[in-house]
Order: structure tokens, then C-alpha cells, then sequence
């Protein structure tokens, strides 16, 4: 279990935990106002400085020794951190975990509050300019973007019933998306994104900068030498370059430092030859998030 679950999570899994997508937390942060403000704004974000620190040239500071360790510190306790939110502009309680496809239905059927709508992805169009509609939002969320029409898809429909929405990401999933969980400020919980690399804002930091930006899932995958047929098919699915072929051994090899657990991978294996395993029951890799 990782350190977000111990503490946020009463033993289990801190995704899992319905409390935390509860209106009575809405109320008690006012995160209507918060979070209107924040999405009203929302292009501004990553040009606004905190701290003197912004996201322009982030690359080169994070480089520096001395500066990038003092950067990289102070993003990780604020994306941590556990204090009430109040500045919509800084990135403050925002920390993220990817969760494999099973964990993301679990969420969708038990824990999210509804209304539950799916908007188009902000990042995606940020960085290329495309609408598509692939992050589901529940609870207060779903009710502020509703009054910002720039992320309502034109074609799809985006309120959602649960049943949909599990077959929304189930979709997403299949076609080699990353389910990912954010606390969105802690301790709400209203975002299940489905996100790509590289122009997802949340994982990017983490595999350009080393940055944790998000958690790595509560899994790793394990490879099955007796069922892999050496079609390879899986390798091009890995967004973390996790799997990759062994001429030697002929068959598929997992990178365990490299696999963040998402699962995507299996959706290519028509013999079941990839399954998930809980990542603290793998050697080497307890508390490893």
C-alpha cells in the first residue's frame, strides 16, 4: 500500500474511499467557488508563477543541480500536501495515482458522486489543440462544467449515467489510455482521466523531471514465459517502455522500475500471457510508488 492509502484510505486502497468524493467536503471547503475559479481560469495555470517558480522553462531549472532538487522538493510537498485548499492557482493537495481498469470500475460503481459527465480533455487540447472527450468528472465538478461550454463536447453525450460511464473508460482503457485518480484539491476527489503521453500535464512531470507528479498504481505487471507467443503486440501499447523483446529468451521482458501498473497492456494479449500483481507483493518493489 502506498503512503497516500495508509494515511487517506483506512487501510485500503485511498481511490477507494468514498468520503473523499462526498459532498459534505464541498461544503465544508467550499469548493464550488474554488473550483469555478480554477476551471473559469484554467489556461492561466501553468503560466502563473508560484512560489517564483512557473511552468515555462521548467526543463532547464530541473536540470540545474543545486535549483532542480530545490524544485523538485517544493513541487512534490505541495502536490502532497494535506493542507485545506485555498488558492486555486497553485497545484496545492492536486497528487494523482494511475489505476488499473478494474480499480477504475470500482470507482464508477461505488465511490463517485453523481452527477457524473465526461469533459474533453484540456491537456490534449493544450498541447495539440484537440477536443476529445476522454475525462470523466463526478459530484460538484461535473455541476461547474456544465457553465463552461469551451469543455463540453460538441458531438458526444456527456452526462452519463455509471453504466456508461464504466463503458466510456473501459473504451478509453482498451485503446491504450491510462486510467489515473486525482485528489482535485485534497481532500476532494472528482477527476478519472484517461490520459496519453506525452501531453498529459500530471504524468509528464514525473517522466520528464522525475517529478512525483503522480503515483505509480498499487500493481505491477507480471509476464507469463509459458503463454507469450512473441507477437509483440503489447510493446507498442507500453506508454513507459516497460515491455520490450528478448532475443535471447524469445519472449517478452518487464522492466518492473519502468511499469507504473496500469494494465493497458494486457487488452494486447490475446493469450493471456500479462496479469496484474499487487506491487507490494513483488521483491524489491514494497513502498515504491
Amino acid at each position: 500500500m502506498c503512503e497516500l492509502c495508509m494515511k487517506h484510505g483506512a487501510g485500503g486502497k485511498w481511490y477507494l474511499n468514498a468520503r473523499h468524493y462526498s459532498n459534505e467536503i464541498v461544503e465544508k471547503y467550499n469548493l464550488r467557488d474554488f473550483l469555478m475559479e480554477q476551471y473559469t481560469n484554467f489556461e492561466q495555470m501553468q503560466v502563473r508563477p508560484v512560489m517564483g517558480f512557473n511552468g515555462v522553462g521548467l526543463g532547464y531549472r530541473v536540470r540545474i543541480p543545486i535549483i532542480g532538487r530545490i524544485i523538485k522538493g517544493f513541487a512534490e510537498r505541495m502536490l502532497t500536501s494535506t493542507n485545506p485548499p485555498t488558492n486555486p492557482f497553485r497545484a496545492e493537495g492536486h497528487i494523482g495515482q494511475v489505476v488499473p481498469l478494474e480499480d477504475a470500475v470500482a470507482i464508477l460503481e461505488h465511490c463517485a458522486a453523481e452527477p457524473i459527465i465526461e469533459k474533453n480533455c484540456m491537456c490534449r487540447f493544450m498541447s495539440r489543440g484537440i477536443e476529445e472527450a476522454c475525462c470523466i468528472n463526478f459530484g460538484v465538478m461535473s455541476e461547474i462544467i456544465d457553465k463552461l461550454p469551451r469543455f463540453i463536447p460538441e458531438k458526444e453525450k456527456y452526462h452519463l449515467t455509471r453504466r456508461e460511464a464504466v463503458e466510456r473508460i473501459t473504451a478509453h482503457n482498451k485503446k491504450g489510455y491510462i486510467g489515473t485518480i486525482w485528489f482535485g484539491p485534497f481532500p476532494y476527489i472528482n477527476n478519472l482521466c484517461s490520459c496519453a503521453s506525452p501531453e498529459c500535464a500530471g504524468i509528464r512531470p514525473r517522466v520528464d523531471y522525475g517529478i512525483k507528479s503522480i503515483f505509480k498504481a498499487e500493481y505491477v505487471i507480471e509476464a507469463h514465459a509459458d503463454k507469450c507467443t512473441g507477437c509483440r503486440a503489447c510493446i507498442s501499447l507500453c506508454q513507459f517502455g516497460a515491455l520490450s523483446w528478448s532475443w535471447t529468451l524469445k519472449r517478452v521482458i518487464v522492466d518492473q522500475e519502468k511499469c507504473y501498473g496500469c494494465g493497458v497492456c494486457r487488452h494486447a494479449c490475446k493469450h493471456g500471457a500479462l496479469s496484474l500483481i499487487p506491487r507490494d507483493s513483488f521483491p524489491g518493489f514494497d513502498g515504491e510508488y
